[in-house]
């Protein structure tokens, strides 16, 4: 006897993006520190002495790299804003953090908030880059949309929920999916679903059923979408789906 799918075990988990990648399009999901990496250390060619020993010229003041922590402590001073005025620090926070990565206002907030910058100044530095467009939660939700549908084939559910742990108003989430019709979406499922199909070949029926319906349920897919894409495509493959209407699917 087939069990029916429990929709609920799936709909409410969304598919988790590869750990320690960025996300489709060069978006930076978790990050909020940046990124930056360790500088290379610069050879130190006043430290060959006669002989080929290696030995410091006197005189010099740099030590060879590693000692003293050089290297690792220019690194660190470059990553980190010169303390001072709270605000050119936030302003160099918020600058550092959107070079090449499109974040919300709630992000940026939240890394101030986690460098310790007074709220006056966080509060001045955001609003001063939303009034020149450095910040534009709208453009970030829309191009959020476009860039998570195609790239990973996620429904209006699924990217309405990824942009409210962002931060992103809820008039703009709304905004931004409705991009996608249910026409699209319906198109994208099947496509996910033709994809998956050949690996699922060789398997029973009902775990091909729950496979299939499972991978488009933690995509955000509506329940009744995705089996209704699901059955088709076993139809197109032989299989005989009668059973689905006995039960209810």
């Amino acid at each position: 006897m087939t069990r029916r799918t429990d929709w609920a075990d799936y709909a409410d988990s969304a598919a988790p993006p590869e750990r320690g990648s960025s996300g489709p399009d060069g978006w930076d999901d978790d990050s909020d520190d940046g990124g930056h990496g360790t500088r290379e250390a610069v050879p130190d060619h006043d430290t060959r002495g006669r002989g080929g020993r290696g030995r410091r010229r006197r005189g010099s003041n740099r030590p060879p790299s590693g000692e003293g922590g050089g290297a690792s402590h220019s690194s660190r001073a470059e990553e980190e804003p010169p303390p001072g005025d709270p605000v050119e620090r936030a302003r160099a926070i918020c600058l550092r953090l959107l070079t090449g990565t499109p974040r919300t206002r709630k992000q940026l907030a939240d890394a101030l908030r986690k460098r310790e910058i007074p709220d006056e100044a966080a509060e001045e530095v955001l609003s001063r880059f939303e009034e020149v467009g450095l910040i534009d939660d709208g453009a970030f939700a829309d191009a959020w949309v476009e860039s998570r549908h195609h790239g990973r084939g996620l429904a209006r559910r699924a990217l309405a929920r990824e942009l409210r742990t962002k931060g992103v108003d809820p008039t703009l989430i709304d905004e931004a999916v409705s991009q996608l019709d249910t026409e699209q979406e319906e198109a994208t499922a099947r496509e996910l679903v033709a994809r998956k199909l050949r690996a699922t070949r060789g398997l029973d029926r009902d775990k091909r059923l729950r496979r299939l319906a499972g991978m488009l349920a933690r995509k955000g897919y509506p329940e009744g979408m995705a089996l209704r894409v699901v059955r088709q495509a076993l139809e197109e493959e032989g299989e005989d789906t009668e059973f689905l209407e006995d039960e209810g699917y």
